[in-house]
């Protein structure tokens, strides 16, 4: 249970007060007699091997309290325990530096932290403490063998001939700031070794630290129980989102209002906890369910965030959770009952298709449910083919799978030419009389228009099939495009949609717009939901990663997405 939060304002001024007194620290170390000028004398009757320890490890004690200040900010409990054990470090390393002040607010700062210590509650990866461990040990090692080389580098440089106990020694012994037992006839040289040994020491520190302090990344698992639970609720509620099928994703984690009666799909990246669309569910539950993912958030030092949900779900999470919502798109709804290729405002839509369909290609639409095993697996390795990119894109818009025997419902769509799949589109439920594109893709050597060819047969086909509305593609950034390119649209306007523009060179913004609109949609604005501004970056970056835009180490820029944020397809022209 999460305790309640009296002092908001506390971990933020314990984080910032952290910050400036692990700066203090560093001061302390690299500018020793920095304001010491009435004191030198005093300074001066140290032993030596005392101010070269004190100086090593107040730059340690400064660079570990920098990195615990924003998991301070963040309330987690190891942090604070870490904290309280550096500063009574910090306020001895002053008054060794004959800096009282520097002292009493170390002091001060550890009594404020004691006082407050129901502030700090957030948990961290219990996995992560072996993590540290094991870094530690393996750093050590490698400091060893590299230190032992460092010191024996330059064997005309050393005084006399050490043995190898004396030289490891004298690595140990660096690695935390002390001269050791080896003597370098060069002063250079001393100092470029004792400086490199100090500096990796700080890195196994540093390092180690992190590794102990940083956010819980538990693995993201649908059990089979949560996927019951969730297509119970789906089969009675599934119509109020078109993006609700897509929870079904077996790399998402799911939580529950206390009554079941509504769930809330998410994943946790890069400590966001990042759920996608609207909660599923009874919209009753929907406040439940918000506090109960709130909770959860704050219990882990998360930052909750929302993508892609609808206006309605962003009032809800607005007003239920305090947070604040940002329009990021429009997704467009085809009303099947009005859709007509009559029309000269459908004219290049009806060339194409045609032209296409002249060429030679047939289209065959079909159920899931109604494919056999060998025409899934063809389809399934056609598509793969035709990836991309060796990361299978998707988190809030993309199911990441095909022919699962729990989807037989969804929907197929292949065209073919001399007896081989050239495109396919795979739409999801969306309730008992909709459908929402999960994945477009075809083969880059198919004739253009082949995709346009393939929507057409779908909302030609979806009354016969018991559909009525067919949610197409997400258009970042719509409205901003549409009217910045209005007469009278002002300067900022016009310098917006020219900025997104120029990211259509990696985004496909520009194009999925000017596609989906071919259709002659119905636009329904999505947003972001977010708690603070100056966590929008953070957001950012951790959607770009759910939807494996960018991967660690490998940061790649989707050019062939069909939803922005869905699975890399073929171009859509």
């Amino acid at each position: 249970m999460v305790k309640k939060i009296s002092h908001p304002w506390v971990p933020a001024v314990a984080g910032y007060a952290a910050l400036m007194v692990g700066l203090l620290d560093i001061v302390k170390a690299v500018a020793p007699r920095l304001g010491r000028s009435g004191m030198a004398a005093w300074s001066d009757a140290l032993p030596g091997i005392v101010t070269t320890v004190a100086r090593a490890t107040s730059l340690v004690v400064g660079i570990l309290l920098i990195m615990l200040a924003h998991a301070l900010r963040r309330r987690k409990v190891r942090a604070w325990r870490a904290v309280v054990a550096l500063l009574p470090v910090s306020a001895i390393l002053a008054l060794i530096h004959l800096r009282p002040v520097t002292a009493a607010i170390s002091l001060l700062f550890l009594v404020a932290l004691l006082m407050n210590r129901r502030e700090f509650y957030a948990l961290s990866d219990p996995r992560s403490r072996w993590r540290a461990l094991w870094n530690l040990l393996a750093f050590g090692a490698l400091d060893l063998a590299l230190g032992y080389v460092i010191v024996s580098l330059r064997p005309r440089a050393i005084a006399g001939d050490p043995g190898v106990l004396d030289r490891l020694q004298h690595v140990v012994l660096g690695l935390v700031g002390i001269e050791g037992p080896v003597t370098f006839v060069a002063p250079r040289v001393g100092d470029l070794v004792y400086f490199s040994l100090l500096a990796l020491g700080t890195l196994t520190a540093v390092t180690t630290a992190y590794l102990a302090l940083r956010p819980e990344r538990p693995a993201a698992e649908l059990t089979d129980q949560d996927e019951s639970r969730l297509r119970e609720l789906l089969d009675r509620h599934g119509a109020r989102d078109s993006l609700g099928y897509f929870a079904l994703r077996r790399d998402k984690s799911v939580i529950f209002s206390p009554s079941g009666k509504a769930a809330i799909a998410y994943r946790v990246v890069s400590g966001v906890m990042l759920a996608s669309g609207d909660p599923i569910g009874d919209r009753e539950a929907w406040p439940a369910v918000i506090k109960v993912f709130m909770a959860e958030a704050r219990r882990h030092a998360w930052v909750p965030a929302v993508i892609g949900c609808s206006e309605t779900g962003g009032e809800v999470w607005t007003r239920e959770a305090g947070l604040s919502a940002l329009e990021i798109g429009d997704e467009a709804v085809v009303e099947v009952a009005d859709f007509t290729l009559e029309g000269r405002a459908m004219r290049n839509v009806r060339q194409m298709a045609n032209r296409t369909e002249r060429a030679g290609y047939t289209c065959l639409v079909r159920r899931v449910g109604e494919l056999t095993e060998e025409e899934k697996e063809r389809i399934r390795a056609a598509s793969a083919s035709w990836r991309g990119a060796e990361t299978e894109r998707g988190f809030s818009m993309a199911l990441g799978r095909f022919g699962d025997p729990g989807d037989g419902r969804c929907m197929v769509v292949t065209a073919h030419k001399d007896g081989q799949i050239r495109a396919v589109l795979h739409f999801v439920p969306w309730g008992p009389r909709g459908i929402s594109l999960d994945l477009m893709r075809r083969d880059r050597d198919a004739d253009p228009g082949l995709n346009e060819l393939l929507i057409v047969k779908t909302l030609q086909a979806a009354p016969s099939m018991g559909v009525d509305q067919v949610s197409l593609n997400f258009a970042m950034f719509r409205a901003a495009l549409a009217r910045g390119e209005r007469l009278g649209a002002g300067p900022v306007l016009r310098a917006w949609r020219g900025l997104l523009l120029f990211l259509s060179h990696w985004f496909q913004i520009e194009s999925l717009y000017r596609f989906n609109a071919k259709f002659r949609p119905v636009w329904e604005p999505r947003f972001v939901v977010y708690p603070n501004a100056r966590d929008l970056p953070r957001i950012g970056v951790s959607a770009l990663q759910a939807e494996a835009f960018i991967t660690l180490g490998r940061p790649r820029l989707g050019r062939r997405s069909a939803r922005l944020v869905g699975n890399e397809a073929a171009p859509l022209t």
